[in-house]
């Protein structure tokens, strides 16, 4: 598969050629998790609604769910004003996470509202 070349043109990647891709629920809006993505990786998520990520450490695209069943169906791909970074608004099937949770950022809260016993903060 082949990127759109007038997509192409706006993607800023980094220096291995990635872009940051955010994976947004549409029903909640919860941030789900962060992977990248190559112009290969985006063409072939905009070709087929499959979540498609490009994995640094193994060197080779993975599908989300694909052996785990946790898919990720694509509504949505949007690309920021920057272009260095793609948002995809999907949903979710299982566990977003590779820990198992439901998102990869519901563990360590670094900063947080605190909210009273009346409910304001």
């Amino acid at each position: 598969m082949t990127l759109d070349p007038t997509i192409a043109a706006r993607l800023k990647r980094n220096d291995a050629g990635l872009v940051a891709a955010v994976a947004q629920e549409r029903g909640t809006g919860d941030v789900l998790m962060v992977a990248w993505m190559d112009d290969e990786a985006l063409a072939r998520t905009l070709e087929t609604r499959k979540a498609t990520y490009y994995s640094r450490s193994r060197r080779q695209y993975w599908v989300k769910g694909e052996t785990s069943g946790h898919t990720q169906y694509v509504h949505e791909v949007r690309l920021d004003c920057d272009g260095d970074t793609i948002l995809l608004v999907v949903d979710q099937e299982g566990a977003a996470c590779h820990t198992g949770t439901h998102t990869c950022f519901d563990t360590d809260v670094l900063l947080a509202d605190q909210v009273s016993a009346g409910g304001s903060a």
